[in-house]
């Protein structure tokens, strides 16, 4: 993976432990350019790596913008930003990638955002204002003070941007009450915890005419991939096309824990389907896809794979490494 040095040139606080920092290259060049809904890595002083949504605008490249919202009982990642990066602090990057992007054939979008789920929806109306494409937006948060980003799109009138906060209202948002109105072949595009996504996946169901996409934080509960998490996971062999060296993938292990123990150092991160950081090509075999970012015609294809989580249908898997 091709790592981008930045700067980090600005932070300022968009909400109660939310942070954004803007980020340039030392030399002040442009950075790779990027679709809305895009994310990088930052590769964290402690080691981490972690994904954050640009928030930026896309025609933008002498910067790019992230959000950052401190998760209690989180993994280290947002605490990290946090309390150790500062304006002056350098630190690594990889090039945008994109599980989230604009589907074509659309110039009306419905938005919905849970919490820090506006970040990769903030670059989407950015680019619908820059397309001159109508859109809507729901936004809800825990409390006004949580809600980042809230004056700039409150700009855009209460026609275009629908606010709901618990606390003031009482309760979370209902979906089933008939509020919400979407008109047919309008798509939603959806982003926030656990409990908003099964909501709007639940609307959604309900509204056929209206194709959903969904970017989650992690992988959402009581849900299948293209099989159940709790299948048995059959052993198999890898075979490394550039070396030829077969391995053997015991139940209980993952490709990539594999690998690592063979002494390959792989670009990964979340471990967990979630990212595609550790997406490796196949060249022949059959994948068991068991991520959350592939398409549908990706998986049909089945020439990528998630090596962190996917695993084999075929006896021996031929990959590209």
């Amino acid at each position: 993976m091709k790592k981008i040095q930045v700067v980090i040139e600005e932070r300022s606080d968009e909400a109660q432990d939310v942070v954004r920092l803007a980020l340039r290259r030392p030399d002040g060049e442009s950075l790779p350019a990027f679709t809305a809904g895009a994310h990088i890595d930052l590769f964290l002083p402690n080691g981490l790596t972690r994904q954050y949504s640009l928030i930026g605008d896309v025609g933008e490249t002498y910067c790019y913008e992230v959000a950052v919202s401190k998760v209690a009982n989180g993994r280290g990642g947002s605490s990290c930003v946090h309390s150790t990066l500062n304006v002056g602090n350098t630190l690594d990057i990889s090039e945008p990638r994109n599980n989230f992007p604009l589907q074509p054939g659309h110039n009306r979008f419905l938005f919905i955002a849970g919490g820090i789920g506006i970040t990769p929806i903030l670059s989407m109306i950015r680019y619908c204002e820059r397309q001159g494409w109508a859109w809507q937006l729901l936004y809800l948060a825990r409390s006004r003070a949580h809600a980042a980003f809230y004056q700039q799109l409150a700009a855009f009138g209460a026609d275009r941007v629908r606010v709901h906060f618990d606390d003031e209202a009482g309760h979370f948002f209902d979906f089933s009450n008939g509020s919400l109105v979407v008109e047919p072949n309008v798509p939603i595009y959806c982003c926030g915890p656990a409990p908003v996504m099964k909501a709007v996946g639940e609307f959604s169901s309900s509204h056929p005419d209206n194709p959903a996409y969904f970017e989650w934080f992690s992988p959402p509960a009581g849900t299948e991939t293209e099989v159940g998490t709790d299948q048995a996971a059959a052993a198999f062999d890898i075979k490394l096309q550039r070396s030829g060296k077969v391995l053997h993938v015991p139940e209980g292990k993952t490709i990539l824990e594999v690998l690592e123990a063979d002494g390959y150092e792989l670009p990964c991160s979340c471990r967990e389907g979630m990212c595609r950081t550790c997406e490796t090509g196949v060249i022949e075999g059959t994948p068991e896809h068991r991520d959350y970012v592939l398409s549908k015609a990706e998986r049909e294809a089945g020439r990528t794979m998630m090596i962190c989580v996917s695993r084999a249908r075929s006896p021996t898997l031929v990959l590209d490494i």
